[in-house]
């Protein structure tokens, strides 16, 4: 596997990735050891960006949802949030995926942990923000511009997924392609949007001592948890919603 880096904003990409097929027959790696404490983390974190700039009874997007498991874990706390991912099963959100409801455009859209797998960046934004104004998003960007597989673990050649690598400047970049605004919060979050913020409050709510403060004194929806279940029993054979 070779590795190029962008000499304007230090973005590495691999040699065009021919192994994906290949990487990709397991979605979730065995590596993924922390996919249960990532959507724990990123859930809170969700809630709070929401309900501080957002409207938290519109309709949400969680894109290469994986597994389903944020948004249930959202719509357990209120929000109407929906998945799309075309590679991987849907486990916790069936029912749940754009698939299956009417086409409309998202209050905001999350892509956590989605654009490190990603070999062409721009084509994939492009497709987001056919569904959205607003990409709240995960990825770890690179501590120095001199990292090499062999420095720094994100890397993770072995499983052959991550064949983007970026800085800060990269994101700012794509940011500015699609005359967005770059955000760079805590817990390597980072939000592009078309919607002005004051971007010291978006670092200080991404804390995570913070987003537990606000979430705690800041009201949020009812639980969709009884409303999901009785919605999916309807569409049931022969079962009785309760």
């Amino acid at each position: 596997m070779q590795y190029y880096q962008c000499s304007r904003c230090d973005f590495i990409y691999t040699e065009t990735p021919y192994w994906l097929a290949e990487a990709y027959d397991s979605v979730i790696t065995r590596l993924d050891v922390g996919l249960v404490y990532r959507n724990e983390q990123m859930a809170g974190l969700t809630q709070a960006v929401i309900t501080t700039w957002f409207d938290k009874y519109a309709q949400f997007i969680d894109y290469g949802g994986g597994y389903g498991l944020l948004v249930r874990m959202m719509r357990d706390r209120g929000y109407d949030f929906y998945r799309q991912d075309a590679f991987c099963a849907n486990l916790f959100a069936e029912s749940f995926d754009i698939t299956e409801v009417a086409p409309f455009r998202a209050e905001l859209l999350t892509a956590f942990e989605v654009l490190e797998h990603l070999p062409d960046p721009v084509a994939e934004i492009e497709k987001m923000l056919a569904l959205s104004d607003t990409i709240l998003l995960s990825t770890i960007v690179q501590p120095a511009p001199t990292v090499t597989p062999n420095s720094w673990w994100y890397f993770i050649p072995d499983t052959g997924q991550h064949v983007s690598i970026y800085s800060k400047r990269s994101l700012q970049l794509l940011a500015e392609r699609f005359n967005l605004r770059y955000y760079g919060g805590m817990q390597d979050v980072h939000l592009l949007s078309r919607k002005p913020i004051t971007h010291s409050l978006f670092r200080f709510i991404t804390r995570p001592r913070i987003t537990r403060l606000v979430n705690q004194f800041i009201p949020q929806p009812s639980s969709r948890l009884l409303a999901d279940f009785n919605q999916i029993a309807r569409q049931l054979p022969n079962q009785q919603p309760q």
